[in-house]
């Protein structure tokens, strides 16, 4: 079957792409309307997947890569464990468990080689360097995301779709309402933005006002996002099939690129340029070539049964299997 053409935006046109502005107190997350949030899809079995796979021997819901460290963090069994291991290194040591103070929604890095997993009640913060501990922040709710501000402050997406803006000493000094679920946060260019998978939506968030900003349709069922040096925001839209591209100030929706099988992990490599997709319905990662204006398929690999999670370090690519068939290290190598 033929794609459809390629769907560029330039602009945001049309109120059917504007869902919100204005202060975050005028409408609770509890009276919007909201759908299903999309999910993976299930992969069937696959090919021989690409470069070398070890066995963790168990499902991997989230990766994440240092690179500060060289350091691969897993989050697997739904959540509840946490385990690290030294990319440089593929099939040496066995990977190294970190107790968790719950059941983490993700895993994701902070600068200066630090871990930040969103629980219930809290956010757990684990440094992986040579002696780092581990600490929780308590928040008021079910935390969903959480990303490090530029000054310091750490802001948290809760599951009743408020951002809690948390300072240094862990004091909450704002939160800011108006979304129905925030599952991911993303930092460009010093503007935080949320993505609303409820909503399926991504709205800027004014942290010096407290307020919510323009939000905007992302699709028909978004579900991962990630970020790039341009300060461009990736995601994906597992339910409609495309890959859209985002900036911010103000939040203009640039690129919308047709993507087959679910597209569903995402993320940026700096080194080649790309951004990775994982097709979940096919047991695919494709690269893209952004720089044109439009999405440009490099280079596509297979992989792992079910490529729930995908992160760079380097020239390795990585794709974790949420069905236990290990963690699949792809050299790159894109002319």
């Amino acid at each position: 079957m033929r794609l459809p053409a390629p769907r560029i935006t330039a602009c945001t046109i049309g109120a059917a792409l504007l869902l919100l502005t204005g202060c975050s107190s005028e409408k609770d997350g509890e009276d919007l309307q909201t759908i299903e949030p999309a999910t993976a899809a299930m992969s069937p079995a696959g090919a021989t997947p690409a470069g070398s796979v070890q066995n963790i021997g168990r499902s991997i819901d989230g990766l994440a890569v240092d690179p500060l460290t060289h350091t691969t963090a897993l989050l697997t069994d739904n959540g509840s464990k946490l385990f690290t291991l030294d990319v440089t290194r593929p099939g040496g040591d066995a990977p190294r468990e970190i107790p968790l103070d719950g059941v983490a929604s993700q895993v994701t890095f902070a600068p200066e080689g630090r871990l930040l997993l969103p629980m219930n009640g809290r956010v757990q913060i684990v440094d992986v360097k040579p002696g780092g501990g581990s600490s929780s922040v308590p928040v008021d709710g079910d935390a969903r995301s959480a990303i490090f501000l530029d000054d310091g402050a750490l802001a948290v997406g809760l599951s009743s779709g408020k951002v809690q803006i948390l300072d240094p000493n862990g004091g909450v000094s704002r939160t800011i309402s108006g979304l129905a679920s925030v599952d991911a946060l993303a930092l460009t260019n010093g503007e935080l933005s949320a993505l609303d998978r409820k909503q399926t939506a991504l709205a800027g968030i004014d942290v010096g006002d407290g307020s919510l900003g323009l939000a905007l349709r992302a699709g028909e069922g978004a579900t991962q996002l990630a970020t790039d040096k341009f300060g461009r925001i990736l995601v994906t839209d597992t339910t409609g099939g495309e890959l859209l591209v985002f900036t911010t100030d103000p939040l203009l929706m640039r690129q919308r690129y047709p993507v087959a099988d679910a597209p569903y992990a995402v993320t940026y490599d700096e080194q080649a340029e790309l951004a990775w997709v994982t097709l979940t319905a096919a047991n695919r990662v494709i690269g893209y070539d952004l720089s044109t204006g439009i999405p440009v398929e490099k280079v596509r690999y297979d992989t792992v049964r079910q490529p729930n999670s995908v992160a760079v370090d380097g020239g390795t690519l990585l794709v974790g299997s949420a069905t236990g068939d290990g963690l699949q290290r792809i050299p790159v190598d894109v002319k």
